[in-house]
């Protein structure tokens, strides 16, 4: 299917990135995620950048893939293998375990990365650090249209809650993602793609921030079932689709109040 898949959704405001884990090395599991989104219906998926891994990830979907990486030769390694794009970040678990990176080391990396993969025609994204503040986050995003990326990714820091409600939380955790795209569609042309608590209830929310796409982790990934995940990726395309028609919908009926 290739990259113009996405690119195509990513025009249309509909795209969703199922993503595996950038630490998530469990060959079943990924299997499992990756024949998850395309049976949901997904418009790529997003894994760890490993040369096993991106095999089976192949071998078990003809979505676009998306590798991810920290390290400018890793993502080099992986445009040689033929990956889809690539993405600089998704940094969620990398936070686990006491990492952490600001506006200028993303950055760096960027630039690096960049010039290595300069004479091959790849699709890159780059994560945002949510923990830097917002007038960073705009600076940097600013510095990343110039250098010519093709794709921001935002995403949230995960908030302690005690609460029992569930809907509760996840739109707790959801919450500054979507602020930094609202934020970040206001000072940037480039196209952004709202991840962390993002699931069926709050996908909407980031698409009426402006994001054009939302990245979807552990509300698929951290599932047990091959079943429960497809149903999960189904559901979320699904409410995107709604929201879509309905929005054409108001248009038409405005047209037509106007003509």
């Amino acid at each position: 299917m290739g990259i113009e898949v996405f690119k195509k959704h990513l025009r249309e405001r509909r795209a969703v990135k199922i993503i595996a884990g950038i630490d998530n090395y469990n060959k079943e599991n990924v299997a499992k995620v990756c024949r998850a989104a395309q049976n949901g219906h997904a418009s790529a998926v997003d894994i760890a950048c490993d040369k096993e891994i991106f095999e089976i990830a192949r071998k078990n979907t003809k979505l676009p893939i998306f590798v991810s990486s920290v390290h400018p030769f890793e993502l080099l390694n992986a445009v040689q293998w033929g990956v889809d794009a690539i993405e600089i970040g998704n940094f969620d678990a990398l936070y686990k375990k006491g990492q952490s990176f600001s506006a200028q080391q993303v950055y760096d990396i960027v630039l690096e990365t960049l010039g290595l993969v300069s004479k091959y025609d790849v699709f890159t994204c780059v994560t945002i650090p949510g923990n830097i503040d917002i007038a960073e986050q705009i600076e940097l995003a600013k510095k990343l249209e110039i250098l010519g990326v093709d794709l921001i990714q935002t995403e949230g820091i995960k908030v302690d809650t005690t609460s029992t409600n569930p809907s509760k939380h996840l739109i707790s955790y959801a919450e500054a993602t979507i602020a930094n795209t609202l934020e970040l569609t206001q000072h940037t042309a480039l196209p952004i793609m709202s991840a962390s608590g993002i699931t069926a209830k709050t996908a909407p929310l980031a698409f009426a921030a402006g994001a054009s796409a939302v990245g979807v982790g552990s509300a698929v990934n951290k599932l047990d079932s091959e079943i429960a995940m497809s149903a999960t990726v189904m559901s979320i395309v699904s409410t995107i689709a709604h929201r879509n028609s309905i929005n054409r919908e108001i248009v038409r009926t405005e047209r037509e109040l106007f003509v």
